[in-house]
């Protein structure tokens, strides 16, 4: 599915190059959840706009189903089925949530097929599909709209910047339902989410751990989890004793 080899990213600072990612290479099968973690500054969010193609790599190969993407435009990658999800999602004064999954799916889309996505996500449709895509909607209702307009694209990879930043508790609760639902249902797509949440990193197929732009674990949640929460543990413990 995707298959990124030895990508690197740096930005001009200061008169000189400083390196964002170093060698990334990694690979996100079919039918799989997964969750890209690790601290902040770590380079998780830019290996995403990698993916999506919102930057580009100063080194590496980035493939999708077997073809060379590296190159190519955002427009292009979402015409091949990738599709990208912000931390904070756009507004749209004066579009109402039923034109924007019309513009999502790329065809007019009946308000009974609209309201399917909505329920899909945890929305009452009738309440939401004729609203504006505006300020009056909460963080947590325009994550979850977000996340509906990429089932009416019928994606082949979904990507999630951090989809838990800036909603509340109890809409964290439903985006971990929505996910779980999304994982149940995938065969021939794929969904990578870059979070820090250990609820997000519970329903993950595999996880990928970046620590100073590099690729530092990689492998199924079973085994990375553990790692990961004990060295946490660990901190807590210490800052407990100093």
């Amino acid at each position: 599915m995707l298959e990124l080899e030895n990508i690197s990213f740096e930005v001009a600072e200061g008169g000189q190059g400083r390196e964002i990612l170093r060698n990334v290479s990694l690979s996100v099968p079919k039918g799989r959840l997964v969750v890209i973690t690790g601290p902040n500054g770590g380079g998780k969010s830019t290996l995403a706009r990698l993916i999506m193609g919102i930057e580009k790599p100063t080194g590496g190969v980035i493939r999708f189903n077997g073809q060379d993407i590296t190159n190519m435009s955002v427009t292009e990658r979402a015409r091949l089925g990738i599709a990208f999800a912000f931390q904070q999602p756009v507004r749209f004064k004066g579009l109402r949530v039923l034109d924007l999954l019309r513009l999502a799916a790329g065809k007019d889309i009946t308000p009974s097929d609209a309201c399917d996505y909505l329920s899909a996500v945890g929305l009452c449709a009738r309440d939401y599909i004729n609203r504006e895509v505006n300020a009056s909607l909460s963080g947590g209702e325009l994550k979850r709209i977000e996340i509906a307009t990429v089932l009416a694209r019928a994606t082949k990879l979904s990507i999630f910047d951090e989809p838990e930043a800036g909603i509340d508790l109890w809409s964290f609760q439903n985006l971990i339902e929505v996910f779980q639902c999304m994982r149940s249902n995938i065969h021939d797509s794929s969904i990578v989410i870059i979070s820090h949440q250990e609820r997000i990193l519970n329903i993950a197929d595999e996880i990928v751990v970046l620590r100073g732009g590099v690729l530092s674990m990689q492998g199924p949640r079973e085994s990375i989890l553990p790692q990961l929460t004990g060295t946490a543990s660990a901190l807590q413990s210490c800052r407990r004793i100093s």
